[in-house]
């Protein structure tokens, strides 16, 4: 898998040394709470489980670590479509690491190898319409308000409304 570069992060792919990160930091609460599939608790052994699942050529999983000393701040990925063209980027930020901009750069980073590398033609993203600071990360990487989705999902046994937003490859350059 590829490893992508920014001015501040290095992404790159998970290795079984970053599960006990990955338990601590995805199984904060704060996190868990605005991502779709993230437990909480995060169970012993799952992010170990989640590391060594068999890697799927449709499924792009950065690890995002501080280019200066490593430390993992979260993950990003790219979910690929190709009958459609398509991707569906996701990320998560650890807590202690939230309104540094981390998430923008890599994503803006990850858009680029979506675009220029795997030469998707649109990318999009859905956030929990609760959570705001997801929504300012796709406003300024130039994504556009595609809809509301009302009760859209269901977690912890509560109605979430969810937002999408998308860009063009078009757009993007």
């Amino acid at each position: 898998m590829t490893t992508l570069t920014t001015e501040r992060l290095l992404l790159r792919p998970f290795t079984l040394a970053d599960a006990p990160a990955v338990q601590r930091l995805a199984g904060a609460r704060e996190v868990a709470l605005n991502t779709l599939l993230i437990p909480h608790p995060y169970p012993e052994g799952a992010a170990e489980a989640w590391i060594s699942k068999p890697s799927d050529p449709n499924n792009v999983t950065f690890a995002i670590t501080l280019r200066d000393g490593g430390e993992l701040v979260g993950a990003m990925g790219l979910v690929v479509g190709r009958e459609h063209d398509r991707a569906e980027i996701g990320y998560w930020i650890a807590v202690e690491h939230w309104n540094r901009g981390y998430a923008t750069e890599a994503a803006r980073e990850v858009m680029r190898y979506g675009f220029e590398e795997l030469n998707i033609n649109r990318i999009f993203a859905m956030y929990f319409a609760r959570n705001a600071a997801s929504g300012r990360v796709m406003q300024k990487l130039g994504m556009r308000h595609e809809g509301s989705l009302r009760e859209h999902l269901v977690k912890w046994g509560e109605r979430i409304d969810v937002e999408l937003y998308g860009i063009l490859r078009s757009d993007w350059r």
